[in-house]
């Protein structure tokens, strides 16, 4: 089941982004927000954007939800999508259909331009970070469309990103 995720699923969700803070280079952030904090950003996010979860059984398996790609005017019809799964829930068709449930709503708001932000290793992959990410954006039909190494450093290390893109309307 898919739903709107509401800010009594913030310990769920910390629980969930947590493994990616503390065990990848996939999370930039080296402390685990607080309850709080993560409450906070789902209000924030609600108020203009979906954000999305995905239960089984009851249980909260992964979230994705959108943020304006940037604050000026001209940027309105561009979102910026993020998706984490619990590490366990990976390979299952969970973000597939996190991503075509905001896709369907961010288009039915006027949204023409899909963004992400995704970390990859400068090199092969590893133990921190793999393509993974990059190859799951791919597999949904977006492009990349800009690299940069070398950008980021978390457990001693400097790693990458890649930008993606998906147009999911028209540009009248």
């Amino acid at each position: 089941m898919i739903r709107a995720v509401t800010k009594a699923d913030a310990p769920r969700l910390i629980e969930i982004y947590s493994y990616y803070v503390k065990n990848t280079l996939i999370s930039a952030e080296y402390e685990v927000p607080t309850v709080e904090e993560f409450e906070r950003k789902i209000e924030s996010t609600t108020q203009k954007f979906p954000y999305f979860c995905i239960e089984e059984d009851g249980r909260i398996l992964g979230y994705a939800y959108a943020n304006p790609f940037h604050w000026r005017e001209a940027f309105k019809y561009d979102a910026e999508l993020s998706i984490y799964l619990d590490k366990s829930a990976r390979k299952h068709g969970y973000g597939r259909l996190l991503y075509e449930a905001l896709e369907k709503e961010l288009k039915q708001m006027g949204i023409i331009n899909l963004y992400s932000c995704i970390s990859v290793p400068d090199g092969d992959d590893d133990e921190f970070l793999t393509h993974n990410s990059e190859r799951f954006h791919e597999h949904l039909g977006f492009t990349k469309i800009g690299t940069f190494r070398g950008c980021k450093k978390k457990f001693n290390r400097w790693f990458g990103m890649v930008w993606m893109e998906k147009t999911i309307g028209e540009r009248n």
